[in-house]
């Protein structure tokens, strides 16, 4: 307990007779909305209004950290829709007595305010934020299956207008504080040396209150403004997600429709709709993606490990894309080739890279600086991290490796980024093979936020860990799998693929049908898409490691396009044509139904693979091998992971035997 009597929060009163209100979950890394949390608020709400200060700011105890949302565990814990709403309810109701509370309140707003934080801080009269890199606002809702269900869709339509405030919520994305500040979610930024305490007495003492959006956003609300721009958004989520597998920015599109020009039947609505959102399918299903990313993370923090220096050998697209993608996170990072003429193009690439994700153009210099190409490859000597990403072929890897070991810090991690050559293999060679792992990202690089830790039973476990942990300093998931032929998401993939082959030379069927029934069950991209995107000529190798002479029809296929020049989306034309970065396409000739059949047969490999690498034991368990697969394949998350399908579909069965023995009974 702390001197007020809360767990949770402090109550400080100022010689001006400011409230100070810090909230610090105690033994917890960020402040979450916890059930206690928000019980302990209600009595500090209930002191406030019997005794009124002149003013209230709130603030975080954590450094770098506000608010990051709601605890997303005791989700878990709502049974039923009517709990769910009731309990939305009773948030609204001490929130409304926030927004309500007669004397000036501000918010200061540093780190993560995510969800809920940024619920809470809507209530207030006045929002300061840091303005440095590490402050984001935002509602990822959505990613969870639901939409802001604390007051945030009412109260953001109508402090940002619904311009400003749909979009952020629909895409769930993060905000910097200045485009927060642009977009009117924050009145005032403050520098990374300034003090947001400060200028909260400022507001407080002042009675500064937010500015709404004006009378132009305000118009956009009502009427038949409202039902043509609610089709618009509507017709655009769909573009990029299918309403059958992630409702909630339908439901968000619907609410708003109804009633966007009264608030508090968008509150109503929001009780109704994220109550009954937060028990369905798509987002336990949700939910549990987002433990399994907490528990990947885990892998990495048992060890101290951090890199200030890493040194990629391999100019290619893999290794080019991997040294610009260090160098983003700010990484020193040196670029190794045979030559300058092949690390010139994967400078260009980073560039485009930096600008992307950078923006600014200082930052952008900044990571330029920090990527240099390194011919003669001086950086090894001085590299905490070596990643080798040359051409898949066992002799040039295991000779490049005699020549590196000598040369390297003795506390260095030593990487292969080999997509199927078995570890055990490549470091016969070396004195101390105890040391190499395997770290193999996937294409592209930026995109693809799985990163396999290949280990072998002679590796070391501090070097599995240290790889883990580099993964989690760059900002990728890293997945401990055992080294074995394909590892798990190629040795997924392959059966996989090779089935689309099948299907498509044997039985001629389009791969527009194949691709639209796989999208259709949720992938993110279909197989044939996905084999241009990764290149014909990666997946010919892919074959001829783990497809052996039952693939030798459909690697004579892929070998018929590559002689052609035909390599997929990396040479402009692959199974399809590819023009701006995109496939063109012709009609699908399948019906709904067939598709689903199509899709079934199109997968079952996918699914018997998977429960053969869980029995082999190529990763600790059901749990992270769902992981592994949505975060490396696409696999529809809002399905919860192959395995986690399956069961469900074992469950539906089950239950419905059970429904028809009761009903025979009878």
């Amino acid at each position: 307990m702390s001197k007020n009597g809360f767990i949770n929060w402090s109550l400080q009163k100022d010689m001006d007779d400011i409230c100070w209100l810090t909230l610090d979950r105690p033994g917890q890394s960020a402040n979450t909305l916890s059930s206690e949390v928000l019980t302990e608020l209600e009595v500090i709400v209930t002191q406030l209004e019997n005794d009124p200060p002149a003013g209230l700011v709130l603030q975080s105890g954590k450094r770098g950290s506000f608010i990051v949302g709601a605890d997303v565990k005791e989700f878990d814990e709502i049974t039923d829709a009517e709990q769910a709403e009731a309990f939305i309810r009773q948030v609204h109701q001490l929130f409304n007595r926030i927004e309500n509370l007669r004397f000036p309140t501000a918010v200061t707003i540093e780190g993560f305010c995510l969800g809920g934080g940024l619920e809470l801080a809507l209530c207030f009269d006045y929002r300061i934020a840091r303005n440095d890199d590490r402050t984001r606002l935002g509602f990822p809702e959505v990613k969870l299956g639901i939409y802001p269900g604390f007051g945030g869709s009412a109260r953001s339509i109508r402090q940002c207008g619904v311009m400003n405030a749909m979009p952020a919520m629909l895409a769930g994305r993060m905000l910097r504080a200045g485009a927060a500040r642009g977009m009117g979610l924050v009145d005032e930024l403050v520098g990374p040396h300034g003090s947001p305490r400060w200028n909260a007495r400022r507001a407080v003492l002042k009675g500064r209150k937010s500015k709404g959006p004006g009378r132009t956003a305000s118009l956009q609300s009502m009427g038949p403004a409202r039902s043509f721009l609610a089709g618009q958004m509507r017709k655009q989520t769909a573009a990029k997600a299918n309403p059958k597998h992630y409702p909630a920015p339908f439901e968000l599109i619907d609410a708003w429709e109804k009633c966007g020009d009264d608030t508090h039947a968008m509150l109503s609505e929001e009780a109704i709709r994220v109550g009954r959102l937060i028990t369905g399918d798509t987002s336990r299903n949700l939910r549990r993606i987002f433990a399994l990313t907490e528990r990947l993370k885990a892998y990495g923090k048992g060890s101290d490990f951090k890199a200030r220096r890493v040194h990629v050998i391999g100019a290619g697209t893999m290794g080019g894309d991997i040294a610009a993608w260090c160098a983003v996170q700010g990484l020193e990072v040196t670029l190794q080739d045979r030559e300058l003429k092949y690390i010139e193009p994967a400078l260009k690439r980073a560039k485009k890279l930096f600008k992307k994700r950078l923006k600014t153009p200082d930052r952008v210099a900044g990571a330029l600086s920090r990527l240099s190409a390194d011919v003669d490859g001086k950086g090894v000597s001085q590299a905490d991290v070596i990643i080798e990403a040359i051409f898949e072929n066992a002799e040039a890897k295991i000779a490049l490796f005699k020549d590196l070991e000598p040369r390297m810090k003795s506390d260095a991690v030593l990487a292969t980024n080999t997509s199927a050559i078995p570890l055990a293999e490549l470091a016969e060679a070396l004195d101390q093979p105890e040391r190499l792992i395997g770290l193999h990202f996937f294409n592209p690089v930026a995109q693809m936020p799985l990163v396999e830790v290949v280990h072998d039973t002679a590796t070391s476990a501090e070097q599995i860990k240290a790889g883990a942990a580099f993964c989690n300093q760059i900002n990728r998931f890293p997945l401990p799998v055992k080294s074995s032929p394909g590892f798990l998401v190629n040795r997924v993939l392959s059966p996989y693929l090779l089935q689309a082959f099948r299907l498509h030379n044997q039985e001629g069927i389009s791969g527009e049908d194949l691709d639209l029934a796989a999208t259709r069950f949720g992938m993110p991209m279909g197989p044939v898409e996905l084999a241009d995107v990764v290149g014909l000529d990666i997946g010919l190798s892919v074959l001829g490691t783990l497809g052996g002479d039952d693939a030798r029809t459909e690697a004579d296929l892929l070998k018929t396009y590559i002689d052609a020049g035909k390599l997929g989306k990396k040479s402009g034309e692959g199974f399809y044509r590819w023009e701006k970065g995109k496939p063109q396409k012709g009609d699908s000739t399948a019906s709904g139904e067939q598709l689903d059949a199509l899709a079934k047969r199109l997968l079952q490999p996918y699914f018997d693979e998977c429960e053969a690498a869980l029995a082999d034991g190529i990763v600790d368990d059901a749990d992270v091998l769902d992981a592994g697969m949505v975060f490396g394949t696409g696999f529809a998350p809002f399905r919860g992971g192959p395995l986690n399908y399956l069961a469900s579909l074992d469950q539906d069965e089950s239950a419905a035997d059970s429904q028809s023995g009761d009903q025979h009974n009878d």
